[in-house]
């Protein structure tokens, strides 16, 4: 019962975790799968898990080359470099325990964090640094597709796509953010 639920909630236990099922596959079984993953599936179902379809041959393959080929190399296999493999584990993951990304940039790195979907702004800032959070000002906020579009910071500004947000914006997955704060 929900009760009951609240109560060991806290303990942390394995058996309470929800599951995502990595099922390893021949390259020529990526796309779709083969009758081993769909028993996969069926006990899966039944379980509230997921299955995340891979190839770890494949995997080793695509470190091994270019961007062009990698990609290529995915097309002749059916599948896309983010829905397969590692790119979909981790996404998978990321789902279930309801975390997001959002990144930094500066003029000498750029720089994801991980935080919890539905974070406010000083939380998110809290992140990178204590300080920012208790000193949070405002966050000059933009989504990553506005920046890469734009090209650079100054450019997505001038197109109007930085927003200025207070305490209680809540970040999206993308978000790229340079947050204002004093201590």
């Amino acid at each position: 019962d929900e009760e009951e639920e609240l109560a060991i909630k806290s303990l942390g236990l394995l058996t309470r975790k929800k599951m995502i099922y990595a099922a390893n596959v021949a390259d020529s079984d990526l796309a779709e799968g083969n009758d081993m993953v769909e028993k996969l599936r069926s006990l899966a179902e039944t379980e509230g898990a997921s299955v995340v379809i891979v190839s770890a041959q494949v995997e080793a393959e695509l470190v091994e080359l270019e961007y062009a080929d990698r990609m290529d190399f995915l097309e002749a296999l059916g599948v896309t470099l983010e829905g397969c493999g590692l790119r979909k584990l981790v996404s998978e993951a990321y789902q279930i325990l309801d975390l997001q990304t959002y990144f930094t940039s500066g003029p000498t790195e750029t720089r994801a964090w991980t935080i919890g979907r539905g974070w406010k702004a000083p939380q998110a800032a809290g992140v990178i640094h204590t300080d920012f959070e208790r000193g949070f000002i405002r966050a000059e906020t933009m989504a990553y597709a506005d920046l890469v579009e734009s090209g650079d910071e100054q450019t997505a500004k001038s197109k109007g796509l930085v927003r200025s947000e207070g305490k209680d914006y809540v970040v999206q997955e993308g978000d790229v953010i340079l947050f204002r704060f004093n201590v």
